[in-house]
């Protein structure tokens, strides 16, 4: 096995007594000593922190940088102005989705991608052998930390640490700032369901800010099990589980993320359906797993479970699960294999729905 990459927090981890798995060829925190259901409660309560450096960021600039950028993805870029960023997909030729990820307009034909950490090497490749050889495409993951401050509290949080009011930040927007001497970018955007800021720094910078909003006595830092969690509530998908090259956006339930009028790469099939990702709801705690078998009552397999745990602040389990199109409206599963199957029923997304995510502030 390949040494795992480390991100600029990694000591802080081991040494708060972080349990360390290994993530899209990371040493990542999935816990710290409370657990990760307290985690999960602590972020739709309070205020929490994640460590997400090992996701991938990139920029591009030029005098044509939006059109050239608009022909490979899926965001809509016409109607995207600075300081907006939009989430949508990189695609094959089959409509197969690459990646998913999050375009940032920092200003008129200046952006910067936000990718998942397991395929920064694959999108950097797509991306450039496509675009104009003068434009300028940097790769700036290795230098660039991500701190997501996540909870219903992030805002005061933020407010208090930077002595800036950050109430102003609408969804989906953003702003270049400081920390201390350099340059930071904050972003509301989020993936618990809950109120949330994204923030973009120098990697030297990330224990300062770590440690600063920690200083806090409403925030706590959290692991990759409750960001999991935190998201499957919401139903989002997750890129190597729910999402991959085998399936396109309309089959993962994302077609409403197809809006672009741009001829993009993959767009003649992106609307292809032969499986559906379908919410599950299960009876009772037990989670189903990556891969156990969807059934109809009748015993035939019908699909397979790509995402799946105890849900903490719905008190059951909730799942993803690829099914037959042909069998997609179907209201009644069962999922696992053996004599004592799971009983699950058609679900509907969000699952969880108190989430502040959006709240004006």
């Amino acid at each position: 096995m390949s040494e795992l990459f480390k991100t600029p927090l990694h000591s802080w981890h081991v040494s708060h007594g972080a349990r360390m798995v290994p993530f899209a060829g990371w040493d990542m925190p999935v816990q710290y000593s409370g657990g990760i259901l307290e985690e999960h409660q602590h972020t739709r309560t309070k205020a929490s922190v994640f460590d997400i450096c090992h996701m991938g960021e990139f920029k591009l600039r030029g005098a044509k940088a939006r059109d050239a950028l608009s022909r490979i993805v899926t965001h809509n870029l016409a109607t995207l102005g600075p300081r907006r960023c939009r989430y949508g997909f990189l695609l094959n030729e089959n409509g197969g989705i690459i990646d998913d990820c999050i375009v940032y307009c920092m200003a008129d034909d200046e952006y910067m991608l936000v990718v998942n950490g397991a395929r920064i090497d694959v999108d950097y490749a797509w991306i450039k052998s496509r675009l104009p050889k003068d434009m300028f495409f940097e790769n700036i993951s290795e230098m660039t930390a991500k701190i997501d401050l996540q909870g219903p509290e992030s805002c005061r949080v933020l407010s208090e640490a930077t002595g800036l009011d950050w109430s102003f930040l609408t969804y989906f927007s953003c702003k270049l700032t400081e920390f201390g001497d350099d340059p930071m970018v904050v972003s509301r955007t989020g993936y618990t369901g809950e109120l949330g800021y994204e923030l973009y720094l120098r990697e030297d910078k990330a224990h300062a800010l770590w440690e600063l909003l920690l200083e806090n006595p409403l925030v706590k830092p959290a692991g990759l099990g409750a960001r999991d969690t935190l998201r499957l509530e919401l139903g989002m998908a997750l890129y190597g589980q729910d999402l991959d090259e085998a399936h396109t956006p309309a089959e993962a339930g994302m077609a409403a993320f197809l809006k672009s009028d741009a001829d993009y790469i993959g767009k003649a099939k992106a609307f292809d359906v032969r499986e559906s990702l379908i919410p599950l709801a299960l009876e009772g705690r037990r989670a189903a797993r990556h891969d156990d078998p969807v059934l109809l009552p009748s015993g035939e397999t019908v699909g397979r479970v790509t995402s799946g745990s105890f849900a903490p602040s719905l008190g059951h389990a909730v799942a993803l699960a690829y099914v037959d199109a042909r069998h997609a409206e179907a209201t009644d599963f069962l999922v696992g294999k053996g004599a004592k199957p799971l009983t699950a029923v058609r679900g509907t997304l969000p699952f969880y729905t108190q989430g502040t995510a959006r709240v004006k502030l």
